[in-house]
Order: structure tokens, then C-alpha cells, then sequence
């Protein structure tokens, strides 16, 4: 061989680079077949995500191969594009299926689900300021767009790869579906479809969502008390005071893991005992909400207006509708309602929906204390500031109070002591206590144990805190409502845990607890593992007929 074909032969001065961009295509190539494989298997539910979900054949990705192979150029480039397009979509919706399903127990609802982002921003907004709110939305946004350019450019990079290895994309095609089929048998994980699945679940629940409104319409056109005479309405309560307390996250687990149980049914049975040694008799039983995890004002509402409200779109046609509420009954029976609310710290338009005669926002309520975790101020202080500007005056009308209470709101970081009631003041007695700023989120950072053991400990105080109320402030005239808004967080209560809540009724009046015999709720102020359990939805009508006339017998749209 001659000096020049040796020469000819020798790499080029440029060979190195070349071939170290050889090798960052490959890597890019594997990267993004990789990140494709994770998006099509991931699941939404973070508890799955462990190693062997991952150990699975798509056969999205065999069938996006098939389309590869047969499709002339220029369809095939439009169905790589198209094709990454949905596959980000997917796998944005994927994300926030996980967030959902972290707080409240399902996935995101593509219909129902978006007025929500309103009141988280606005919550980032009081909690954090105005700037975080922004960039919160701004990030959500640069990675909502991020995912979807990564993918469809994954996509499109696999597309091109398949089309300059044709026989070794179709020999592996071949060997990938023979396994496939092989191993497409109950019980045999590696033969996945969960994309395709998840984006039909997906499917049926936009057709849902989209007929919702007229289910929803539907299941308000009749109201059975619209029309009943203030005069006939809760006769057996005249002259009460009725007081109707949420417990923050205040669920069945609570009183039935084994884990949290134990301390929380030691303080119910000691409030029992200290209520039935004051004269007063309680008695419980469940209630399913249409929430868990959080949408505590969604709770509320169903329990005082009687419709399942389980989305944002039913909140928002139920305050602008003339549906009644029990503050509605009590206020057309001539008593005084209020709705004082801790957690409300900007204009809320919609609590005129409620049939208030007044509302105590936080900053009505004279604080002066810190801050313990989410909660603006401590349960005690809440009760004591509605006993100061409320129950205490003279030559009043009867109340009724609707008051949900904060101090067992997630991140349970920080719990206040029971202090004596003659000492609330304004709360300045609470700033030598140790206090907190954490966000409800910051649950998910911390260990799980011991957000378990701070979530047993507010419940705790919660309950405590209300039988001492009703021992301090109790007499013949005072009834008392107090039940759960929703479970807490799955970090808590573990998969699939229900939605029950308890719920409890006290007083003293021998009469009232008559009115409610037939309920068959149990003796106490803890519901047993047998005790009823009706939907929330249901509490309106079963409480206004047990107090009340029977609704008139014919009955008419509610408008």
C-alpha cells in the first residue's frame, strides 16, 4: 500500500469532534427514549411509583412504532408532531392528577377542576404576597410548556432515528409485541396500556363533567323547605342557641386507625363524661362529604344547603342560586345568624348566599396574637371572640353560628395551649407560645410520622377545646352541632380511606335530644364503627324535619 493510501486512510483532523458528536446523539437518542417509556408508564398516584411499574412494555409506544414504519414522510413527521403534542398533554395532566390526588384524593376533572386555580392563587397570594402568587403562576407555566416541547421534540428525535434504522426498529417491533401478547395475562405486569386507559378515563370524565350542570340542575329544582313558613320552621328549637362548628380535617381516621385513634378517642370519651357530668347528652354518627384532603368551603356548603357540592362549577351556581339554607331557616324562623370565619381574610361576595345576618371575617374577630400554622388564629380564641361579641350580650335574639375552626389545618405544625377562657383577652396571650408560619404544603417535606402524630395532637385540642366551651359557657339553651369537614390528607389517612366524617350533637334540653332519637346515632361524642352514615348532603333535611313541620307536599322549582 502507497505512503498517500495509508495518508488517505488516517482520520481526519476533525475526527474526535465528530465522533464526540456521535456519541451525544446517541445519548440524546437514549435519553429521549427514555423520557417517552417514563411518560407513557408513569402513573398519576405517587404511592405506584416504585421500580417494578416501570418494568413494562407500553403498547402505545409499539403502536406509535407501528405508525412509524407505514406512514409516507410527510404524515409520518405530522403524526410525530401531533403525537408529542398529546403526549405532553398527557403527561401535564398526568402532574397535576398527582397533585390532586396528593390533597384531595382523585384526579383533576379537565371540566370542573379549573376554577380552583382562583382560589389557590389567591391563598399563595394572602399567605405569601402578591409577587409569589405571580411566580408561582409564571413557573407552573414555563413547566407546563417545558414538558410539552421536551416531549413532542423526544417524539419527534425517536421518528427520525426509526426512519435511518428501519430493519432494526421492525426486528425489535417484531420482538417487543410477540412479548407483548405473550405476557397481555392477569396478574402480568409488563404488558402495559395505562396511557391509553388513563387518557379514556380521562375521556369519560369530560363527557361527565360536561352533563354535570345539568345534573346539577336537576338535583336543586325541588327544595323541599322553600316554601315552609318561617313560623312552622324549627319549632322544637325556640329559644336555643344553635351552633354549628367544622372541624378542620377532623375525619374517621381519626377515630378508627389504630395509629391515631387511641388519643383521639381517650379525649372523646373524657369530653362524654365531662358533658354528661355538666347535664349534657350528645349523641353521633358519619357523614360521607363530597371532599377529602381540602375544599372545605365545599363541605360547608353541602351540609347547609343540602346539595352534593363536589366541584367548583356546583359552589358557584349554588351562591347564585335561591336555594335555602339552614342560616336561610334559622333566619326566617326570626333568630340572629352568624357565620364566623377565621379563615376568610378578603371580600367574600358569596357569604350573603348563606343567610347571614352578619359574617366575622378574620380581621372582625380583634386578634392579636401569632399565627400558628395556616390557622389566623387559635380555636379557643375563635370561640371566645364569638362568646364576647355574640352570645354574651343582653336582650338578644336566639343564635344560630355557623363557625368552622382552624387549629387542626394542615401543616399541624404548631398547636396552641388550652389556656383559661377568662384569659383569652385579645389574644396576646397566645405570643408566648411557640407559633408557626408553615404552609399546609410543608407536610409533604417533613416526615410522615410525626405530621401523623401533630394531625392526632390538633384534633386533640379541637375537640377539648369545644367541650370546654360548651362546660364554660353551656345552659338549657345551648345546642351544639360539631362534625368534620373532610378527612385529612392521604400522608395521613394512607390510599383509599373514605370520606366519612363524624358528626355530634349536644344540649342539655331533654327535649332536643328526643327529637333526634330516631337518627340512631350512638351515646357520645364518638361515633361507633356501626353508626349511620348518610351523605352530607342529606343533614339539611333530616335536621329541619326533626326540629320542624314536615315540607309542604307540593313543591316547586327553586327557580
Amino acid at each position: 500500500m502507497s505512503f498517500f493510501a495509508r495518508f488517505r486512510r488516517l482520520p481526519a483532523p476533525d475526527a474526535p469532534a465528530s465522533r464526540g458528536r456521535r456519541i451525544a446523539a446517541r445519548i440524546t437518542t437514549v435519553l429521549a427514549s427514555l423520557f417517552v417509556l417514563f411518560v407513557l408508564i408513569a402513573p398519576y398516584d405517587l404511592e405506584r411509583f416504585t421500580p417494578k411499574e416501570f418494568l413494562r412494555i407500553p403498547v402505545e409506544a409499539l403502536f406509535g412504532l407501528v405508525l412509524v414504519l407505514v406512514l409516507p414522510p410527510r404524515p409520518r413527521r405530522i403524526a410525530a408532531l401531533v403525537g408529542g403534542i398529546a403526549l405532553g398533554v398527557l403527561t401535564v395532566l398526568k402532574i397535576m392528577d398527582a397533585g390532586f390526588d396528593a390533597v384531595l384524593y382523585r384526579p383533576f376533572d379537565l371540566v370542573l377542576d379549573w376554577p380552583l386555580f382562583g382560589p389557590a392563587i389567591d391563598y399563595v397570594d394572602v399567605t405569601i404576597g402578591r409577587w409569589a402568587a405571580i411566580g408561582a403562576v409564571a413557573l407552573a407555566v414555563v413547566l407546563a410548556l417545558g414538558v410539552l416541547v421536551v416531549t413532542t421534540l423526544s417524539v419527534m428525535r425517536l421518528t427520525r432515528t426509526v426512519e435511518r434504522r428501519r430493519p432494526m426498529a421492525t426486528r425489535a417491533l417484531v420482538v417487543l409485541a410477540v412479548a407483548w401478547i405473550t405476557l397481555a395475562v392477569p396478574g402480568m405486569p409488563i404488558a402495559s396500556n395505562s396511557a391509553a386507559a388513563f387518557a379514556y378515563d380521562h375521556a369519560v370524565a369530560v363527557q361527565a363533567g360536561l352533563r354535570d350542570h345539568e345534573a346539577f340542575q336537576a338535583e336543586t329544582a325541588i327544595d323541599a323547605f322553600r316554601d315552609t313558613a318561617g313560623p312552622e320552621l324549627l319549632t322544637a328549637l325556640r329559644g336555643k342557641d344553635v351552633i354549628f362548628t367544622f372541624v378542620e380535617s377532623y375525619g374517621r381516621d381519626a377515630v378508627e386507625d389504630p395509629e391515631l385513634a387511641p388519643q383521639v378517642t381517650a379525649a372523646l370519651a373524657e369530653g362524654s363524661e365531662k358533658l354528661r357530668a355538666a347535664g349534657y347528652a350528645s349523641r353521633s354518627g358519619f357523614l360521607s362529604s363530597p371532599t377529602a384532603g381540602g375544599g372545605s368551603w365545599m363541605a360547608q356548603a353541602t351540609l347547609l344547603s343540602g346539595v352534593w357540592i363536589d366541584n367548583q362549577q356546583r359552589y358557584r351556581n349554588l351562591v347564585t342560586s335561591d336555594r335555602l339554607t339552614l342560616g336561610d331557616a334559622f333566619q326566617k324562623a326570626d333568630w340572629r345568624t352568624v357565620g364566623v370565619m377565621p379563615g376568610i381574610t378578603q371580600a367574600w361576595p358569596e357569604g350573603e348566599f348563606f343567610g347571614y345576618d352578619q359574617i366575622y371575617k378574620a380581621t372582625d374577630l380583634g386578634y392579636q396574637g401569632p399565627r400558628f400554622g395556616y390557622a389566623t388564629m387559635p380555636d379557643q380564641y375563635t370561640m371566645s371572640a364569638f362568646q364576647r361579641d355574640e352570645r354574651a350580650k343582653t336582650d338578644r335574639k336566639p343564635i344560630m353560628a355557623a363557625i368552622p375552626l382552624l387549629s387542626s389545618h394542615a401543616p399541624w405544625s404548631a398547636i396552641p395551649d388550652q389556656v383559661d377562657w377568662d384569659s383569652v383577652g385579645d389574644g396576646s396571650i397566645y405570643r408566648s407560645m411557640d407559633a408557626s408560619n408553615d404552609k399546609p404544603e410543608s407536610i409533604f417535606g417533613r416526615d410522615p410520622v410525626q405530621v401523623r402524630a401533630d394531625y392526632r395532637k390538633s384534633v386533640v385540642y379541637s375537640v377539648r377545646n369545644l367541650v370546654s366551651y360548651v362546660e364554660k359557657y353551656g345552659d338549657d339553651n345551648l345546642v351544639v352541632v360539631f362534625l368534620g369537614d373532610h378527612q385529612p390528607a392521604q400522608l395521613v389517612t394512607g390510599e383509599g380511606a373514605s370520606r366519612d366524617v363524624p358528626i355530634s350533637i349536644v344540649a342539655r334540653d331533654p327535649a332536643v335530644m328526643e327529637r333526634v332519637s330516631s337518627w340512631g346515632w350512638n351515646d357520645g361524642i364518638k361515633p361507633g364503627s356501626e353508626a349511620p352514615v348518610w351523605k352530607m348532603s342529606e343533614f339539611r333535611d333530616k335536621f329541619l324535619t326533626a326540629f320542624g313541620s314536615q315540607p309542604p307536599k307540593s313543591t316547586h322549582p327553586a327557580g
